[in-house]
């Protein structure tokens, strides 16, 4: 792990107490420098060696976000990050040892939000989990919703077809079931519902959602847009070749 000194403060804190971080890392060496890095900034940081004790750390604490390694023994990072997602939306940062195409498409696939290559730099990791924690903690318009509800209008209910999205409540209903969404899921769900029908292009949704400050992988963006179709319904968001998605009106 490289390091950056230029990246924020010493101290990371959401409300009274420090974010809690989950590291799953096999590699002891790369396991402390993480914890170490992370600590730094005041995190407060938690470990495990493999995917089963990792698997019982996440049941056991209330972690603010997860930080897996994609090959780990007893459970792979890919098998870790399934489960989860079967009990929590809790952010998840995946970490490859290899730029490899099919570890960045599986984790994703399996619903993490976004991924590292090691050697990591503590920039970009701490970039990125600040990306993640703010998504987490979103909530557009407040004072606007506040308003509307006071008002006792539905401005911030938005309806397409069979799905509703509520923007004050941060809930989405398909058919009037809720749908859960991942806090990236529902990011990217908002920011299609405020332009509906307009074509936005992965760039510019790699910087309103992931907020990306540089240029990143549009992989990310391709993933996420099919996972939220398998839960909001497959022909709700199109896609434009050549351009981007689209959300569909009606």
């Amino acid at each position: 792990m490289t390091s950056n000194a230029q990246v924020g403060s010493v101290s990371e804190a959401r409300g009274p107490a420090p974010v809690s971080v989950l590291v799953v890392e096999d590699d002891a060496t790369i396991r402390r420098a993480v914890q170490l890095a992370l600590e730094r900034y005041g995190y407060r940081v938690a470990v495990a060696a493999d995917g089963l004790s990792g698997l019982e750390a996440f049941r056991a604490g209330a972690h603010d976000l997860l930080i897996l390694d994609v090959m780990l023994p007893e459970l792979d990072g890919i098998g870790l990050c399934h489960r989860i997602r079967e009990e929590s939306p809790v952010p998840v940062l995946m970490m490859s040892a290899r730029g490899d195409a099919l570890d960045v498409v599986a984790g994703l696939e399996a619903g993490a939000d976004d991924y590292v290559i090691k050697p990591v730099d503590t920039a970009v990791m701490v970039a990125r989990i600040r990306a993640l924690l703010r998504r987490a903690t979103f909530r557009p318009d407040a004072e606007e919703g506040d308003a509307a509800a006071k008002s006792g209008r539905a401005d911030h209910i938005l309806v397409f077809g069979d799905l509703s999205v509520d923007t004050l409540g941060m809930e989405v209903r398909r058919a009037g079931e809720t749908v859960s969404l991942t806090p990236t899921e529902l990011r990217l769900l908002l920011e299609f519902a405020a332009a509906p029908g307009s074509v936005l292009d992965r760039r510019r949704l790699l910087r309103d959602v992931w907020d990306y400050g540089w240029e990143g992988d549009t992989r990310v963006v391709d993933l996420c847009v099919l996972r939220l179709r398998k839960k909001i319904g497959s022909g709700r968001i199109e896609t434009v070749r050549g351009f981007g998605y689209k959300l569909v009106r009606g």
